[in-house]
């Protein structure tokens, strides 16, 4: 079965892009490529699109799809937080547009093997650049409980991390936890039974969540990219955030607001010392979220939420 080329709210993504030809844009998670796909032909002719992706099927599965492109796309092997150092290899001074799809794609549940999901029966790995050593089996059979349970509360916002935890140690103790399956008996062998009943979602979800999060550095890495966002764009340059839980959109939003500030000095000074001025300025005030036709089609969307802001 070959890659999924779905793609999260794309005509939104599009339209809030605001590309043209000519203009060099940044698809910093490629996944499937599908807004990439979309990207190169709005900026064509003469547009140059630069796809990074940590996840080495995402850039074999890129180079395939956006072959007949080939001349105006560079690919590279790397994770987004790296941008700027790309920007400076390719001896580029700033791009026009910089899309961020957080969500990992249906390719790396389904096809990966690596790990992701805790419906099937794969070693439990969860890189999403399998060049790195830190593995969730890693995290699971040597972390101490204090730290898996902080791990679990943080990065999965899981009620029953200490009990998880615990379960976690214990079962180690005995033999190793190397599979998705082990791992997902555990969780659903120490929820309790009518809270897992009443659940919208899977009780090993969140668990997964934070060894995903916490094996790729997720949060660091966005943190590091955010902070660079306005020396990345040109004057007019949009970026475009797709994040799917509250702890990406958080950096998101707070990042942003401090680029949106204009003066930074304390309310009980009398006058600004500081002289900031805001570097960008927001395009829609709030998140905007998918249609409800479209998480119909496609129920991996429903969390998604899209913040564009505007290099000034």
């Amino acid at each position: 079965m070959g890659f999924v080329h779905t793609s999260v709210m794309p005509a939104e993504v599009l339209a809030y892009q605001n590309l043209k030809p000519g203009d060099v844009c940044v698809d910093g998670t490629l996944g499937g490529a599908g807004h990439a796909l979309s990207a190169i032909q709005a900026i064509l002719p003469g547009g140059t699109l630069i796809g990074i992706d940590q996840d080495l099927d995402a850039i074999t599965n890129a180079q395939n799809l956006l072959h007949p492109f080939k001349q105006n796309v560079i690919l590279v092997h790397d994770n987004f937080s790296c941008l700027s150092t790309i920007l400076d290899r390719h001896g580029i001074k700033g791009v026009n547009a910089i899309l961020l799809d957080l969500g990992f794609s249906l390719n790396q549940i389904t096809q990966a093997k690596r790990g992701f999901s805790f419906n099937r029966d794969e070693p439990l790995d969860m890189r999403m650049d399998t060049r790195q050593t830190m593995t969730a089996q890693t995290i699971v059979n040597t972390f101490e409980q204090k730290m898996l349970t902080d791990l679990f509360f943080s990065l999965g916002e899981e009620k029953f991390s200490r009990s998880i935890a615990r379960a976690i140690v214990r079962q180690r103790q005995v033999a190793p936890i190397k599979t998705t399956l082990q791992l997902t008996r555990i969780i659903l062998d120490t929820v309790p039974k009518g809270r897992a009943a009443s659940q919208k979602i899977h009780p090993a979800t969140r668990i997964f969540q934070a060894l995903r999060i916490a094996v790729n550095r997720e949060l660091e890495n966005l943190a590091t990219f955010m902070e660079q966002v306005p020396d990345l764009l040109v004057k007019g340059g949009r970026i475009c955030v797709i994040s799917f839980h509250s702890l990406e959109d958080r950096i998101v939003k707070q990042q942003l607001k401090k680029f949106e500030a204009r003066c930074t000095c304390p309310k009980d000074l009398p006058r600004c010392v500081c002289h900031a001025e805001p570097t960008m300025r927001p395009i829609v005030k709030k998140p905007l979220t998918p249609t409800p036709e479209e998480t119909a089609a496609n129920p991996m969307a429903r969390s998604a939420r899209l913040r564009v802001a505007e290099r000034v």
